[in-house]
């Protein structure tokens, strides 16, 4: 649906806010029992590769327990330089054993570092796939509503930030995990008393980081949200850099970019300021275990009850204790943002898609191509009638004009007519079969469809001409682009049909990208054609030309033509003239304006 009457119909929302069911209200603000749900849908996409993940587990239990090795194989060397005889042996016994100890623990971790990412990437890839596949079998009228850029920052950019998180936060909290259970074991091995210390030190830090967490995930959303609201005003606005440049809006442009600009960098400073916090607080915490831990170790020490290698051990061990848990402090802001994208991520998967083909739903073969609309009444919003008690018919063969004002329900009928969208009552029929009563892939396979706003992708003209039709050879596409008055200019270009067109065929003026755009539907072996404004970007000559071209083409085949300029459709076999919603006028060119009604008006407004 043309984004002109989105405005009209108050359809077009502002940013990505309105992307995707919010569970929280819009607010941003999620609950532990959410995060845990998200944190779960992920595992969800990690689980498919169970035996990497077993390989990743052990590899980390074993490389961290050789790392933990060293502060007692330490501790023992400092006993040995003690008791008034050094015995050199036994010290270098010992860091041989330590270097060999932390020598494996690096390549076992680099290997730790190689799988994560592999893991990682493949749950990425399953990801894009899925929320791809999801943009695939959304509605039209979801596209009516949201903004490119932003449906584009799902992909990339929260995508991304969770694969970023995956590969680097999960390996650093199961690091975390042994570490930290490996060192407070050593530690009440070494000394029970000293261990007790940290009974004092770690609740606060734990209740520190988990008030802290809520609210960051907070910021980490809204900061998700407003990039995709940067990149849906970008998209949109380079998309339509030359009517600016041609009205001469850049200020203008300008001054609102830096608006959502300062909005987005708002979000980010906010998330990181927050964010920030938390790793320096934590760390306050665990200098404090380790004051203490080295004021009653020294006491102990004086009071014989303990040696100098082992407070030596003692001490790495409680900074082996609390140096993971500072870094878990500080990567748990990432994983924040990694969940607040997921959320992003996670609500799009979650949009109601295409309503399915009702169980009984038979496949439409044979088509002849009799349309009938029988008192159809549909609105794009509630309140908001667009069709009120619209009946047509449209006979085999027949060529179909449908005419009108602005905003009059023309394109409404084609969106109604493919199942874009479905009537709040009446019927549609095809050949006397209600289409709700068959197969949505049937019914538009049955058709052909030239919409106003032409659309190429990045491949050679031979490619895009023959898109809809598998097979297709080059004998083909010659005769349609020769019958849509496209073969001359092809043959101009450096390629010829070989000419790669780059994305959205930019390279070709807009009233060439319109004809491939035809001679694309042309080549197709259907027996109803749609041509929505499909001829507004050619010169009146070689429109004149097409149509004559389509009566030759389209013989025994139902065709619908929407259009502005009256000229083109005088030859029509019948003119729908809609007006607010109904069906005005029907009948031919010629008594159309001998009744001297809407259409008669809206002949002279363009001819005088």
């Amino acid at each position: 649906m043309p984004e002109r009457n989105l405005d009209k119909l108050g359809l077009r929302q502002q940013g990505p806010e309105n992307s995707g069911a919010q569970a929280d209200g819009g607010t941003g603000k999620k609950s532990g029992r959410s995060i845990v749900k998200t944190m779960i849908r992920l595992w969800n996409y990690l689980r498919t590769d169970r035996l990497l993940i077993v390989l990743i587990v052990l590899l980390a239990v074993l490389s961290n327990c050789l790392a933990l090795l060293g502060p007692l194989l330490s501790g023992r060397a400092i006993d040995a330089l003690g008791g008034g005889t050094v015995n050199f042996r036994l010290v270098f016994h010992y860091c041989r054993w330590m270097a060999f100890f932390f020598a494996v623990s690096s390549v076992l971790n680099y290997i730790l570092s190689a799988g994560m990412i592999s893991l990682s990437q493949r749950a990425a890839r399953r990801m894009r796939n899925d929320i791809f596949d999801k943009l695939m079998n959304l509605p039209v009228s979801f596209f009516d509503t949201r903004q490119t850029g932003d449906l584009i920052s799902h992909i990339s950019y929260d995508i991304d930030t969770v694969n970023t998180s995956l590969a680097n936060d999960l390996l650093q909290i199961c690091t975390t995990v042994v570490t930290v259970a490996g060192s407070l074991a050593m530690m009440l091995a070494i000394s029970p008393g000293m261990g007790l210390i940290f009974l004092v030190t770690i609740p606060p830090a734990g209740f520190f980081i988990r008030h802290q967490s809520e609210k960051i995930h907070h910021y980490f959303r809204l900061r998700s949200i407003k990039l995709g609201a940067l990149n849906g005003f970008v998209e949109e606005m380079v998309s339509g850099l030359k009517t600016i440049k041609a009205y001469h809006q850049e200020k203008t442009t300008l001054s609102r970019f830096d608006e959502v600009n300062e909005e987005a960098v708002g979000a980010y400073y906010d998330a990181d300021y927050h964010s920030s916090s938390l790793g320096p607080s934590v760390n306050f915490i665990n200098n404090l275990s380790l004051t203490l831990v080295s004021v009653f170790g020294a006491v102990l020490y004086l009071l014989g009850r303990i040696s100098l290698g082992s407070m030596s051990s003692f001490v790495l061990y409680s900074r082996k204790f609390s140096g993971p848990i500072n870094e878990a402090a500080n990567i748990l802001a990432e994983i924040q943002s990694a969940t607040a994208a997921a959320d992003r991520v996670f609500a799009l998967m979650d949009e109601k898609g295409e309503a399915p083909d009702r169980k009984d739903a038979a496949v439409l073969e044979a088509v002849q191509g009799r349309v009938e609309l029988s008192h159809i009444r549909f609105g794009y919003v509630p309140g908001k009638t667009v069709l009120k008690d619209l009946s047509l018919c449209a006979e085999q063969g027949s060529l179909i004009a449908i005419a009108g004002h602005t905003g009059a329900g023309k394109t409404t009928i084609i969106n109604l007519l493919m199942r874009f969208y479905d009537p709040e009552s009446g019927t549609i029929s095809i050949d006397g079969k209600e289409i709700r009563g068959v197969t949505r892939k049937s019914l538009r396979l049955a058709f052909a469809m030239v919409l106003q706003e032409s659309w190429l992708f990045n491949g050679t003209v031979y490619e895009n001409i023959a898109y809809g039709k598998a097979g297709a050879s080059r004998e083909d596409v010659e005769a349609a682009a020769k019958t849509a008055q496209a073969h001359y200019f092809i043959t101009r270009l450096p390629g010829g049909y070989d000419t790669v067109l780059s994305e959205d065929g930019v390279n070709i003026s807009q009233g060439q990208k319109q004809l491939l755009t035809i001679a694309r539907a042309m080549l197709l072996d259907v027996r109803m054609l749609i041509l929505d404004e499909a001829t507004s970007n050619v010169d009146t000559r070689t429109e004149l030309r097409i149509q004559e071209a389509m009566r030759r083409l389209m013989k025994d085949k139902t065709c619908f033509v929407i259009a502005h300029r009256l000229s083109t459709i005088q030859n029509a076999d019948a003119i729908l003239v809609m007006k607010d919603g109904d069906l005005a006028e029907q009948g031919t060119h010629q008594a159309l304006l001998e009744k001297n009604g809407v259409y008669a008006e809206l002949y002279r407004s363009q001819f005088g």
